[in-house]
């Protein structure tokens, strides 16, 4: 199988090279990352500079490695699009390993969530993949790395929807202590709004984002309700954000009677 990586803490980052050392004991690993860390870089792209893409010498046994200076989501797009030849071209895409937990709503922001979204919007079947660590050193992310590398023979038999990923987080726990899989549901927040305000060397006020972890309680079935009882979450998520259900409610409340006439035109003529 051919696996494009990619990531949003880097080349550097202890994840990505995890994910790279055990993925290539068995697939064809192509790693086209950006070139620093671009965490919660949400879904964007690189549109008004130029897009420079360097290749390094192969390393953590990934067939060709490249580094680039734009977001996730450029690696995975211009790697698609650019780079890779056609014999390279991903059977499947995953980001990560993140360093931190991609939970709930906070999916919006992130980097991690983003770049495996590209890869769906590219018609790749993709995963994005994080390690519930709140530390700030290293971890160990060889135990999720295995588990990405058991979970893949497993897509075999099954139907990889369009404009779907698999959001995949795993706790920070030894293999023997993980109590579980679980397929959930989105949850709500994993952290809280919260900023800091402060005072720089010359009296100047800004702010520090400093959210913390929530206390509320998380209904069953959830991704971070999953995390708290120590199991491996897997949300699949869609792009597809259009709200169907609430559609001829809408028509019923603007265009009553199928006439759209209360702006001054009539959008049926």
């Amino acid at each position: 199988m051919n696996i494009l990586i990619s990531n949003d803490d880097g080349i550097a980052a202890s994840g990505i090279k995890a994910l790279i050392s055990v993925l290539s004991k068995n697939h064809n690993v192509y790693v086209i990352a950006p070139d620093r860390e671009r965490s919660a870089a949400g879904h964007s792209l690189t549109l008004h500079t130029p897009l420079r893409v360097e290749e390094l010498e192969s390393k953590f046994g990934a067939k060709r490695v490249w580094i680039t200076t734009g977001t996730p989501g450029d690696c995975v797009k211009i790697g698609i699009s650019a780079i890779l030849e056609a014999n390279e071209k991903p059977d499947i895409v995953i980001s990560g390993i993140n360093h931190g937990p991609n939970l709930g709503t906070d999916i919006l922001y992130s980097g991690t969530v983003s770049c495996a979204m590209e890869g769906a919007m590219m018609g790749v079947p993709s995963i994005a993949v994080s390690l519930a660590s709140m530390m700030p050193s290293d971890e160990d992310f060889v135990t999720t790395a295995k588990f990405i590398d058991k979970l893949l023979p497993r897509l075999e038999n099954f139907n990889f929807p369009k404009k779907t990923i698999l959001n995949v987080n795993t706790p920070a726990l030894d293999e023997n202590d993980i109590a579980g899989v679980e397929i959930t549901k989105l949850g709500t927040k994993m952290f809280t709004d919260a900023y800091e305000k402060r005072i720089d060397p010359r009296g100047k006020v800004y702010y520090w984002m400093a959210g913390e972890l929530t206390k509320e309680h998380e209904e069953d079935g959830t991704d971070i309700s999953a995390l708290r009882a120590n199991r491996i979450s897997i949300t699949p998520i869609t792009f597809e954000m259009t709200h169907k259900s609430i559609i001829s409610e809408l028509e019923d409340a603007f265009c009553p009677g199928g006439i759209c006439s209360w702006f001054g035109y009539d959008a049926n003529n």
